[in-house]
């Protein structure tokens, strides 16, 4: 399975539109302050985000409806209200749904292609075949109900479920007039497309992991300037400076956070994270949280920095230890990833491991990529480090993840403080093992006072 894929994401990085001078791979050693690549213009964007959905829609929903046993799917979303699903599905130009815009994929079987049909006043960038013409047809569900039963499918999936946000977004108004429509014959047929919506939104193809690294090196570059004498001045830069140092540079390049940065100091003497208005001082260890999207794919980061007193050169050996044990946590999970295995069965075995080697974990690792906070099976949370029904899904190949988590540790060099080791970085399990996409932190960033 590792060798197919890996021709795949050779020919992938063959065929992708120079993001930079030589195309990044998957790289388990992460680059200090790396060069910001080279950022796509709207136009070259856009054609290669529509270059990978059609390949998306090719070759990605045959092999998830005939996985799932539905042969015929049916989206509905509203202009500005469009579903998870949906929004994923639209081109580039168009940003945003038409009035009503439903979408039908019906499998006739036989290994046929799959139709894709739109079933709305305006088309949807050559992807989907226009199928409703309102001047023969005038009621949008009416004509809906006619080609499903001219179809006649033995399953018709709508996105519906109380258990994941990505896969309920029919809503009650849209699904009583679709059921009105539907011959009362095929109600018994209609039934949840959660299983399609999640492997829709969870699969990453190889095209979308030709390009992932490049953006995830874009977030570490960015990272690398704040965390440096170019945004911080130890003794005048607060944290909450630094937060909006992030956006105000995001604005510049041209790219969209996808929530608010976040930094937060821990101190010697002090408890807990320290955020907003405080001055960042000699001695501190820095904290972020940040993410970007970029060609439709979402990248989630945490690293930590040491501002060093006057005089020192390295950071204390304890906090330089406390990454090292965050490190050993990320590797304990790695290795727990397993195809088929629950979200919930991988974090009780990584704390397992952790909790005998003698480190106090706290995982809450979550699906990451067209979202932040991806579809998929969540791996603890960081509230909760017991089974939870949203890690109840199983863990499937070629999808990618944001290893994050925790570990505790008391520092000897600041009176046996417990300190929060925090780190997250971006992974992809390809069904056989969980590969940083742009190397991970092992070296806490130093940044000097003077």
């Amino acid at each position: 399975m590792r060798a197919r894929h890996l021709i795949a994401l050779a020919a992938a990085l063959a065929a992708a539109p120079a993001l930079a001078e030589a195309p990044l791979a998957l790289a388990e050693t992460e680059v200090a302050a790396p060069a910001l690549p080279p950022i796509l213009s709207p136009r070259e964007r856009a054609a290669l985000e529509n270059r990978i959905l059609a390949e998306r829609l090719d070759t990605l929903v045959p092999q998830i409806m005939r996985a799932e046993g539905v042969d015929l799917w049916v989206l509905v979303a509203r202009e500005y209200f469009e579903e998870p699903v949906v929004a994923t599905m639209l081109d580039a130009e168009n940003m945003h749904a038409r009035r009503r815009t439903i979408l039908v994929f019906h499998d006739p079987g036989e290994d046929k292609p799959v139709e894709r049909l739109t079933v709305s006043r305006y088309g949807l960038g050559g992807l989907f075949a226009p199928a409703w013409d309102p001047d023969t047809q005038p009621d949008q569900w009416q004509a809906v109900a006619e080609i499903i039963a001219a179809r006649d499918p033995k399953t018709i999936a709508i996105n519906s479920s109380d258990l994941s946000q990505f896969a309920d977004g029919m809503t009650l108004s849209q699904y009583d007039r679709f059921m009105s429509a539907l011959p009362p014959p095929l109600h018994e047929r209609v039934t949840s497309g959660e299983g399609l919506a999640i492997r829709w939104l969870e699969t990453r193809t190889p095209s979308e992991m030709a390009i992932y690294p490049t953006v995830v090196r874009i977030a570490h570059a960015v990272i690398g300037e704040a965390f440096s004498r170019k945004v911080i001045t130890p003794g005048v830069t607060t944290a909450e400076q630094v937060q909006w140092w992030y956006r105000d540079r995001l604005m510049q390049l041209g790219l969209d956070p996808w929530f608010h940065p976040s930094v937060a100091i821990q101190r010697q003497g002090a408890a807990g994270m320290i955020e907003g208005d405080k001055v960042i001082r000699p001695g501190d260890l820095l904290w972020t949280d940040f993410g970007i999207t970029y060609l439709r794919l979402n990248t989630d980061t945490q690293h930590l920095a040491y501002v060093l007193k006057p005089g020192e050169t390295e950071a204390p050996a304890g906090l330089t230890a406390g990454l090292a044990n965050s490190n050993r946590v990320q590797d304990f999970l790695r290795a727990a990833f397993k195809p088929g295995r629950s979200g919930n069965e991988a974090l009780a075995i990584a704390r397992a491991e952790a909790i005998a080697a003698g480190l106090d974990p706290s995982i809450y690792t979550h699906p990451i990529g067209h979202h932040g906070h991806g579809a998929g099976p969540a791996i603890g949370f960081w509230d909760n480090q017991k089974p939870d029904p949203r890690g109840s899904g199983p863990i499937r190949p070629n999808t990618a993840w944001s290893i994050e988590l925790t570990s505790y540790a008391k520092v000897p060099e600041w009176g046996g403080q417990r300190v929060d080791f925090r780190t997250e970085e971006d992974a992809f399990f390809d069904g056989e093992a969980v590969r940083f996409i742009d190397g991970r932190q092992t070296t806490i960033t130093l940044i000097a006072s003077d």
